[in-house]
């Protein structure tokens, strides 16, 4: 059996350490990384579909993202 997975709070705040990064900015690339988790992935963990749209859009030099 696979070790359970640490959560989405502890693997944000690993992101942000490792990366020199905000915690906000670690969970961005967190949820990201979840919205395109492949069907295999989502079919052995569930939760991962949960993580919806982003609800926030960035705007970058007149560009909407």
């Amino acid at each position: 059996m696979a070790n359970a997975h640490p959560g989405f709070a502890a693997v944000q705040s690993k992101i942000a350490s490792q990366q020199g990064i905000s915690k906000d900015r670690a969970g961005a690339i967190l949820a990201h990384s979840s919205r395109n988790a492949s069907p295999a992935a989502k079919a052995r963990n569930p939760r991962l579909k949960r993580v919806g749209k982003p609800t926030v859009k960035i705007k970058r030099q007149g560009q909407t993202y």
